[in-house]
């Protein structure tokens, strides 16, 4: 279920010398965005529906200060909690350029139940990560990373690659994406695999996409976890992802969407 969240959390490196390289202008949403995911899995050869998902993002304060606040909620349903109870829910708060400020995930995953946190902070132009882990046993668990390329979370990497400028992207191009839990740093990164048109499961609405592919490498080897598909306009809202799992294959359609920033350009009608 962590592949599935961070499915959901990476819709669509780099140099650091200060807080605000790690940043990036936002084109892409606005405060009260809302979006609706339907979650199915494969059982059998049968597609089943087994919960959905709501990423909300809003103009908040955090420690006295603007910042980006947004929040992911998972919820699986009666067919899935037979074999599997899903209920998680994801905060994460950015500066206003989009670099990281905190992040805090509470997973109930099967009969376990964790929580994981990151405090950001950039010392001397690096960027420290202060993790604290409470483990299904009640272990407080507590780290402190330095590093001198940006990172980032679940969460935050999110607003940050909607915001990324796609007409530079040439097919084939990869992109490194070093995200972090209170755990460990994930060696993964994004390849782009260009355009494609996808009908909406279950309506008749028609988008015009991008199609992207993440990969991790573990244990000496690369894997395709996610593929997905935004939408070829400012918004950047992923309307289907496809997750390669261990346990069996899993998607996320669009459900519903409101307040977002610009028009929905990439609708086909």
């Amino acid at each position: 279920m962590k592949k599935i969240l961070l499915t959901l959390c990476i819709a669509m490196g780099m140099s650091l010398t200060a807080n605000a390289q790690c940043g990036i202008d936002n084109t892409a949403f606005k405060s009260g965005e809302s979006l609706e995911y339907d979650l199915y899995f494969n059982w059998q050869f049968i597609w089943v529906k087994v919960g959905v998902a709501q990423m909300d993002t809003k103009m908040a304060k955090f420690e006295g200060k603007d910042a980006w606040k947004s929040y992911l909620i998972t919820r699986g349903n009666s067919k899935l909690d037979r074999y599997f109870t899903m209920r998680d829910t994801l905060l994460s708060y950015c500066n206003p350029d989009l670099s990281p400020l905190y992040f805090r995930k509470g997973a109930r995953e099967g009969s376990s139940y964790y929580v994981d946190e990151l405090w950001y902070s950039y010392p001397g132009g690096n960027c420290q990560l202060k993790k604290h882990r409470i483990t299904s046993h009640g272990e407080h668990l507590w780290q402190t990373s330095t590093y001198r390329s940006c990172i980032y979370d679940m969460m935050s990497i999110f607003l940050r690659a909607r915001n990324f400028d796609a007409s530079k992207l040439k097919k084939g191009q990869t992109i490194a994406m070093p995200i972090s839990d209170a755990r460990s740093l994930s060696n993964s990164w994004l390849e782009y695999r260009g355009k494609e048109n996808f009908k909406m499961n279950g309506t008749k609405e028609k988008f015009r996409c991008l199609v992207m592919s993440f990969y991790e490498r573990e244990n000496g080897k690369s894997h395709e976890l996610i593929r997905f598909y935004i939408t070829d306009d400012q918004n950047h809202i992923p309307v289907r992802l496809d997750m390669f799992l261990s346990f069996g294959s899993a998607k996320a359609y669009l459900k519903n969407y409101k307040g977002i920033r610009s028009p929905m350009t990439s609708k086909l009608n």
